[in-house]
């Protein structure tokens, strides 16, 4: 982690890192609350979440939209900071709901457990929702084994999310309609890595987040490594490409994902590091 900096620290687990219009933004999933870095380096908590919050996004108009995960709720935050239901997908998505992307049509792609990891419970295939502006949602794709971080490329053509347990990433091409086609391999990682949170840059390579082995690395579609980033004795969950000129990559670290042990340890914290090429998509 040479020539990285400490942007925040003292959180539970931290997860949804966004960078949006100047800001960073995140969901401190442990600790009940999503927060806000501005451009002095302020940390802001934004609002409490008591169903535990993780993916973020806007809508057009602005309303930033909340993954809510136990209750499996998408939730929509007003500038006036008023919350509502904006879609409950609990008769859809039967384990807790968890990261999403947000197109710049403003429908919401969000993905979910499929079994409780802090549970024992066996790996299930599970499948990927789709909310609309309107918040009706519908199911995209199934059979995907814990669905979890998800980047939009700019022309919003192809989706692209982490299967986490499967080791890979997997594209999809995006209909006019927001029908999901052309199911296919990205990337495939044999190497013990398995994809969390990842990031879309402008090159078309992305910044994978493996809490595996400590490292977050930058891939490009087929699979080839083109860079890696150690993290040490802590384990990277998720990442974004933010700053003033989106060369900034921020990382999202912890101890571990145990509920119990981060809410103890308070180890979460985000370190921001150059990168030489920019991010991509939804600002």
């Amino acid at each position: 982690m040479n020539n990285s900096e400490i942007i925040a620290d003292g959180f539970a687990f931290i997860e949804g890192v966004r960078w949006h219009q100047g800001s960073l933004w995140f969901s401190d999933m442990h600790g009940h609350g999503v927060h806000r870095i501005d451009a002095s380096g302020t940390v802001e908590e934004i609002c409490r979440i008591d169903n535990r919050p993780s993916g973020l996004g806007w809508l057009p108009n602005g309303d930033m939209l909340i993954v809510s995960m136990t209750d499996r709720q998408l939730l929509r935050r007003k500038a006036d900071g008023v919350i509502s239901v904006h879609a409950d997908l609990s008769g859809m998505v039967t384990k807790r709901a968890n990261d999403m992307v947000v197109d710049r049509q403003g429908r919401a792609w969000v993905g979910n457990f499929g079994f409780h990891t802090d549970e024992d419970e066996g790996i299930a295939p599970t499948n990927l929702v789709r909310v609309d502006p309107d918040g009706s949602f519908h199911q995209v794709a199934d059979q995907m084994i814990f669905p979890n971080g998800t980047v939009m490329t700019p022309d919003g053509k192809t989706l692209i999310v982490a299967e986490t347990y499967a080791a890979r990433l997997t594209a999809f091409d995006v209909g006019d309609d927001g029908s999901l086609s052309n199911r296919r391999i990205w990337a495939q990682f044999l190497d013990g890595s398995v994809p969390d949170g990842i990031a879309l840059d402008a090159e078309g390579a992305i910044w994978v987040a493996s809490p595996t082995n400590a490292r977050c690395f930058r891939v490009q579609e087929g699979g080839e490594v083109l860079d890696v980033i150690e993290t040490g004795k802590q384990q990277p969950f998720t990442c974004a490409l933010g700053g003033p000129d989106r060369k900034t990559l921020y990382i999202a670290l912890a101890d571990s994902a145990d509920r119990d042990e981060c809410r103890d340890r308070m180890s979460g914290k985000i370190i921001a590091k150059n990168v030489p090429v920019a991010g991509a998509g939804m600002l």
